[in-house]
């Protein structure tokens, strides 16, 4: 996966642990811009067969496909709401840092973005190089890599782009030296004096022959009359030349000497000057018998200094070794002394623990007793409480619902769920909506049940209220509401009109205040977890009601108010809805339905889907520019007061649960708040246009 011509590729690693979420959200902030892409890679290091999945427990074995698929949602979900385009990879590997190193070198990443070990400092001096770690030090230098950790950067480790130019000019460089080098050497070997190859004695003994080749018989040198200038050049080849070979030479008078090269070798021309070819003779001896001197020399001290060498070493040797055995029995006693008074330490230790936990045990279970026993109070009080206020709903045959839809006429349908269609009837004379159970789903009858015990067991002002239901085939009947669902209102959907500001958060106040009262139902809060535009309904004043329970569930009092509450092994909901903790934990709890109603209140003022929207918007306020992304056919929006509603419904949108703020002290009295300050508004209006009309 290589980047495009100005555009940079970036990988995000994610695992299960804390920091993954953090590394993503940093990425999408900071990294990346808008419809950009990246990559999130999951690395497996062990692979088990599948028959083993039933023998092994979830915390000891790979995910799953489906594991792996429901690992990836909640990070493609945020993605996604911030308008990033995120595919997902998972390799295969025994080394995680290993793994990303050779993916990252194949395709030529240029960002890389991985959360922080979970390990403190201290724990990491005891722990092998933790994988942050091990990336910044194997990644290739042309990929920044950025390590997060609680959403902050913890170590960066940027590109260094002229390190590769740099090493590509010092291989280019290292060759052409090379060819020079060679030249070099040829050109040295080709004017070398006499091309001596061997020993010295060989060089000597060519030279020698060359000087006298031709004149065997005279030691005689012919006269040649030359300049001054090659006089100069003659006496400086001469000295050399005698310095090489190791000859003299005996000069004469004579002023004039001559050299000429010709055929690679020298002739030496003087008018009055003669060689003495005994007295090379001679130092070509005395040079061969000083060689053999120096050599037998040389040699001799070699074998001393090995000789020595070998004998000092083989005398540390035994020092060592007595010194170490002495070492090591000393250790020994003191190990074993050691390790007497620690399992002696250890067994008092372990006596006195077992101990305080069996008076922790005794203790914790009396409180555990005392605790269920309250508990169970509570919820007898409670169960009796509503059995007194029970409200029964009527029972209906299949006939009567026939008759009611005309036979479930298409022409009476008003809308669709996943749960099954609604048709428009009259019962009793009053008009209702009526919702069928589609014979296909397999979970029908289980929402049917749900929807029943919690609807007919609650009444308020902002939930729908349940008339009645035929059980046997899985209808339930409503009371009907004239204006739809909020979803097809805020879209205008059959061309119905703008919903002003004013009335807009008058539904978002309603909406607060239905959810509150399910979170606040006894004996077992309920929590909706399908809250979206479509499952709120209009009366003919814009009353807003909650509706379409089905997905609903029951959380135990004792955890009612607590961050991580009831445990769910499937996530339920509508995508772009879903608490992304609860989409990946399937932990459950209240302010799971806080996220939702985030979102839904961000539709509510900009008119727009949900996917992207929270991005959206906090990128406005940011450049405030929040007016250009509300919605355009309200033409009067209080700035002030939208951008105080658009911070909270931001709030309520946070990834972590225990980041979003609390329904009923925080987003119930600010959304009553600009709920009052709307009603002044149309007070305001109508009262003129009265007097208006009087006069």
């Amino acid at each position: 996966m290589g980047s495009n011509a100005g555009e940079e590729s970036t990988v995000i690693a994610i695992d299960s642990d804390r920091n993954s979420p953090h590394a993503v959200k940093w990425a999408v902030e900071h990294l990346l811009k808008k419809n950009a892409s990246c990559t999130l890679i999951h690395v497996r290091t062990k692979t088990l067969y599948s028959h083993d999945f039933e023998v092994i427990p979830k915390q000891g074995r790979p995910p799953t496909e489906e594991e792996l698929h429901h690992f990836f949602l909640p990070f493609r979900g945020f993605c996604a709401r911030k308008g990033i385009v995120a595919k997902e990879l998972v390799l295969h590997g025994i080394d995680v840092s290993n793994a990303l190193t050779d993916y990252i070198i194949d395709n030529s990443i240029n960002n890389l973005v991985v959360g922080a070990s979970r390990w403190n400092a201290f724990i990491r001096k005891f722990k092998d190089v933790d994988v942050p770690t091990s990336l910044v030090r194997s990644v290739p230098e042309s990929c920044t890599v950025h390590v997060i950790s609680k959403g902050k950067v913890q170590n960066i480790r940027r590109a260094d782009h002229s390190q590769n130019i740099s090493n590509a000019l010092s291989k280019s460089l290292k060759g052409i030296r090379g060819s020079f080098r060679s030249d070099e050497d040829l050109n040295r070997k080709s004017v070398k004096y006499g091309h001596r190859q061997g020993s010295n004695n060989d060089g000597v003994s060519s030279v020698t022959s060359r000087m006298t080749n031709g004149e065997t018989t005279s030691p005689k040198l012919s006269n040649e009359s030359c300049s001054s200038q090659n006089s100069s050049n003659r006496s400086s080849v001469t000295g050399d030349t005698s310095k090489l070979l190791g000859y003299q030479l005996i000069e004469t008078s004579h002023e004039n000497q001559d050299v000429v090269e010709n055929s690679g070798s020298y002739t030496y021309r003087s008018k009055s000057c003669k060689i003495s070819q005994q007295s090379l003779e001679i130092e070509k001896r005395n040079l061969k018998l000083e060689q053999e001197r120096k050599t037998k020399k040389c040699n001799s001290n070699h074998r001393e200094t090995a000789t020595t060498t070998q004998k000092a070493m083989k005398h540390e040797k035994f020092t060592q070794e007595d010194v170490v055995k002495a070492w090591l029995a000393e250790e020994a006693t003191l190990s074993l002394a050691e390790v007497k008074r620690k399992k002696t330490k250890a067994a008092m230790e372990s006596a006195e623990m077992s101990k305080c936990l069996a008076e922790m045990k005794s203790h914790k279970g009396k409180q555990t007793e005392i605790r269920a026993m309250h508990e169970e109070e509570d919820r007898n009080k409670a169960l009796n409480a509503s059995a007194h206020n029970k409200i029964l709903f009527k029972r209906y045959n299949i006939k009567e619902i026939e008759v009611a839809t005309n036979y479930f006429d298409n022409a009476l349908k008003i809308g669709e769920g996943g749960y099954g269609p609604v048709f428009k009837g009259v019962l009793d004379h009053t008009d209702v909506a009526i919702k069928a159970l589609k014979p296909d789903i397999s979970q029908g009858e289980r929402q049917f049940q749900q929807e029943v015990n919690v609807l007919s067991t609650i009444k308020h002002p902002n939930m729908v209220q349940l008339l009645g239901a035929c059980p046997e085939y899985g209808c339930l009947v409503y009371e009907y509401i004239e204006n739809g669902s909020l979803e097809d209102r805020l879209f205008q959907k059959d061309n119905t009109p703008t919903i002003p500001w004013k009335v807009r958060f008058k539904i978002a106040s309603e909406i607060a205040t239905g959810l509150l009262f399910l979170h606040q139902t006894k004996p077992e809060p309920v929590v909706h977890r399908d809250l979206k535009p479509a499952n709120i309904l209009l009366d003919r004043n814009y009353v807003s009601k909650i509706t379409d329970v089905g997905l609903a569930r029951l959380v135990p009092p004792s955890v009612a108010n607590k961050t991580t509450q009831y445990h769910k092994t499937t996530a339920a909901g509508t995508f772009c809805y879903i608490d992304p903790e609860y989409q990946q934990t399937g932990l459950l709890g209240v302010k799971s339905d806080i996220y939702s109603l985030g979102v839904m209140l961000l539709q509510i003022i900009t008119g727009k889907p949900p996917m992207g929207v929270a991005h959206l918007v906090e990128e406005a306020i940011d450049k405030g520019k929040l007016l250009e992304v509300l919605d355009p056919n309200v033409k009067d929006w209080p700035l002030e007061e939208t951008l105080s509603y658009a911070r909270l419904a931001l709030k309520c949108c946070e990834m972590r649960k225990r980041d979003r703020p609390d329904l009923s002290s925080v987003i119930l009295p600010e959304l009553n708040r600009l709920r009052n300050l709307g009603e002044v508004a149309i007070y305001t209006d109508i009262v003129p246009a009265k007097q208006e009309q009087n006069e």
